[in-house]
């Protein structure tokens, strides 16, 4: 079996077997699912250690006919993107499961019903991802939607029912547009080349610009929702409120990744002409992403909600990288994917164990916690310092790279996209001084601190924030090939550096 395949694949199999379980064993069940998720991650290692860095075409290709009357494969591949992506959901999610192990109880359905759709959703994470089959990835992109959906409603705080219809029409908006586009895309390439789906043949339509365009909007606004970027965003901060942490989580470490993805693999690859046309738009959407959501996260009284605001504005950056059309700020829009997923996953984490402990997500009610919990209130401390991209953690190496690259091409742009590095400041240390230090708020005198368990599940996300923070170069190395193919593709060179008077 192919060792993608057996990525994808395990998952599923582990949520088949699940249900073998008995549903009061919720122990076991736990167990189990850490057990398959864990065995995911080691397959998805190997998978990066067998792939070769000096090739840009796709890596660990299969194709098998799916439903041949419309020509379309269950086709997979990945190249340094896509693996580096699959690494960061791989990774997360026994981590997840391990750092919220009781917030399967008490919702609307069992232990069990959770952990498979956990299962469920890993396995779309995966072949969303994966899928060089444009179809594919049109069902593994919706598909998600369905487990997360549940999770949301099911296993959430709050207004939970409301938040996870909310996400569900958003969603739902944006995969009726894309598929609008995939039935024109297949009409287009029917009277072309024959009917496919296949990403590469779909790059060498040739299409008109107005159609270009149309169809450009209907995969970006999509991608958009999903990302989430200004002004489709409004779903983000009810989510992740009422999602339990775990989820909140896998939603803003890796769903929403797929957005920004899909720009990279979708958007630029198959409408190069239309991209083009509305770069400036999405440069200027991405500005006010980065600034609108650094405010509203200095505003904010709820810590998740805070967390949430924030990932606008890094999203913001992310889609800013990938505009820019340079290697670096393409290479900086995807390593700042994959170190955002680790930085709010501490954040969220923390923050969960917070808010249990409390009783209360408020911002306000968490002062003098480093004296109480000092170990939870550093290990908050470092995630936030990681999400105001400070040097010597992950995030600064990312973000850097994005602002250097789009500079060379779009100076303003850059310039503006700096001051939102100082509201990051703003919106961390604020929350850091009043919930951290200061007097000690009162009920939290007899809060305790992180145990074993929790110890062991944020210690790798920790040291993930640290070590990449001095030591990028593995991910860079495997990144970098293939966001150089991507500037090549759209028909860009970057920019030769610039001499003043020789000096």
């Amino acid at each position: 079996m192919n060792l993608l395949t057996l990525v994808g694949a395990l998952p599923l199999v582990g949520a088949a077997l699940i249900y073998l379980i008995p549903t009061k064993d919720s122990e076991l069940v736990k167990k189990f699912a850490l057990l398959v998720t864990s065995l995911v991650a080691i397959a998805a290692i190997f998978l990066a250690v067998g792939f070769d860095k000096s090739i840009t075409s796709l890596q660990y290709a299969q194709s098998y006919s799916w439903i041949p009357t419309f020509n379309i494969n269950f086709a997979l591949g990945i190249d340094g993107i896509s693996l580096v992506l699959i690494l960061l959901s791989t990774i997360l999610v026994p981590i997840v499961i391990l750092a919220t192990w009781n917030e399967s109880e008490g919702g609307r359905w069992s232990v069990k019903t959770f952990y498979v759709l956990i299962l469920i959703l890993e396995t779309m994470m995966v072949g969303v991802f994966a899928a060089s089959d444009l179809f594919l990835f049109y069902v593994f992109f919706e598909a998600m939607l369905i487990p997360v959906y549940f999770l949301i409603g099911g296993y959430g705080t709050g207004n939970r029912s409301a938040a996870a219809v909310k996400f569900l029409l958003y969603s739902l908006f944006g995969g009726l547009l894309m598929l609008a586009s995939v039935i024109g895309l297949y009409v287009i390439a029917g009277n072309q080349i024959g009917a496919t789906f296949d990403l590469t043949q779909l790059a060498t339509l040739e299409i008109d610009n107005q159609t270009e365009n149309f169809l450009f909007l209907g995969f970006f606004i999509a991608f958009a929702i999903k990302a989430p970027l200004w002004p489709f965003h409004t779903w983000l901060p009810d989510a992740a409120k009422s999602a339990t942490p775990g989820t909140s989580v896998l939603l803003l470490g890796v769903l929403d990744k797929v957005g920004t993805y899909g720009m990279i693999r979708f958007c630029l690859s198959i409408f190069p002409d239309a991209t083009k046309t509305f770069t400036p738009l999405i440069i200027v959407l991405s500005l006010i992403s980065i600034l609108y959501g650094a405010f509203l996260a200095i505003g904010a009284k709820d810590i998740k909600r805070l967390i949430a605001y924030t990932s606008i504005s890094h999203f913001g950056f992310i889609t800013l990288g990938i505009f820019a059309m340079t290697t670096q700020a393409q290479s900086g829009a995807t390593l700042y994917m994959f170190n955002h997923a680790f930085s709010t996953a501490a954040l969220f984490l923390v923050a969960g164990w917070m808010a249990t402990r409390r009783g209360s997500s408020t911002i306000a009610d968490f002062g003098g916690l480093q004296r109480i919990t000092p170990i939870m209130a550093w290990s908050f401390f470092i995630a936030g310092m990681s999400s105001l991209a400070l040097p010597g953690l992950s995030s600064f190496v990312s973000e850097f790279l994005v602002l250097v690259g789009t500079y060379t091409r779009y100076p303003v742009a850059a310039i503006i996209a700096t001051f939102g590095i100082v509201l990051a400041a703003l919106y961390v240390l604020i929350p850091v001084q009043r919930a951290l230090h200061g007097p000690t708020t009162p009920g939290n005198e007899n809060l305790k601190d992180l145990n074993l368990r929790e110890k062991v599940a944020i210690a790798p996300v920790i040291a993930i924030i640290v070590v990449l923070g001095f030591y990028p170069a593995p991910l860079l190395n495997i990144i970098n090939p293939a966001a150089a193919q991507v500037v090549s593709q759209m028909g860009y060179s970057d920019p030769a550096p610039t001499m003043n008077g020789g000096k």
